[in-house]
Formats: C-alpha cells, sequence, structure tokens
C-alpha cells in the first residue's frame, strides 16, 4: 500500500521525479499524479531547487529548468511554517542545508519526508520517536502501510 497524504520531498527525489524520470520513484510518481500524494514545498525549498536545476552537471537549458521547476510547482503545495515557531522535539541534521525539509515536514504536519539524502535517513528512528512523520527512502515509499 502507498502512504497518502501529504509528504515533503527533498531536492534530490524532485530531481529524480521531475528531470531524470528515475524508474525507482514510479510509485511515488503515480501517486502523485492521482492526488493520493501532494507534495508540500516552501519558499526556501523552491529556491534550493532553482539553484540545484542550474548546476551545469545536469546540462539542462533554460527551457528544461523552466518545465522542471514548472511541473513541480504545479503539483506541489506552499507551506510556509509561522515565524518563531521552533521544532523543539525535532532532530538536527548534521547537514544544516537539509533542516529545512525536517522543518517543513513538521511544521505542515506531512505524513512522509521523502529523500534519499544519508543525514537525512540517518535520523528516521529519530524522527519516528517524535510520532509526527517518518522519514523514507523513495524505494520504501510504496512499501509502508497505509496505516503508518
Amino acid at each position: 500500500m502507498l502512504l497518502p497524504g501529504e509528504l515533503v520531498l527533498d531536492t534530490n527525489v524532485v530531481l529524480d521525479l521531475f528531470v531524470f524520470r528515475d524508474p525507482g520513484v514510479q510509485p511515488l510518481a503515480r501517486a502523485i499524479e492521482c492526488g493520493a500524494a501532494v507534495p508540500l514545498t516552501s519558499n526556501a525549498c523552491l529556491d534550493e531547487l532553482g539553484r540545484v536545476l542550474a548546476y551545469p552537471q545536469f546540462k539542462l537549458d533554460a527551457a528544461a529548468r523552466l518545465q522542471a521547476f514548472g511541473a513541480y510547482r504545479a503539483r506541489a503545495r506552499l507551506f510556509e511554517a509561522p515565524a518563531g515557531n521552533a521544532c523543539v522535539d525535532l532532530p538536527l541534521c548534521s547537514d544544516a542545508d537539509d533542516q529545512k525539509f525536517l522543518e517543513l515536514a513538521w511544521h505542515a504536519r506531512a505524513r512522509c519526508l521523502v529523500t534519499r539524502d544519508k543525514a537525512l535517513l540517518g535520523l528516521a528512528r529519530a524522527v519516528a520517536a517524535c510520532g509526527r512523520f517518518v522519514v523514507l527512502h523513495p524505494a520504501a515509499y510504496g512499501r509502508v502501510p497505509a496505516a503508518a
């Protein structure tokens, strides 16, 4: 069963979905397309996506960058946490650049954070202990019971 509801995707998963069309994320892609899963994003996450899409190693021209960004943005719901709303129980990621994904999932009350990032995946148990959301690798997304 798929984990339905709102979720947060880190930038690499967004790239897998909307740039590389990675077969490994197809269960997630289908869930988003049919509306069973709704990606949540923030301005900080979108800013990072815009920067990453312009990395020279991806060899994306301006049209391809706009297409990928627009396709994601059309499916994602923008959420901004209220200023000064701390996540005291949320573990800190060893990579400060990734903390925004944890905080977005926390504040938005997402069901899960889908990531390939080792630092974020390393926090999966600690995050689960908080009881707010789960951290999943994309390959695990389609294997999580809906009651999780």
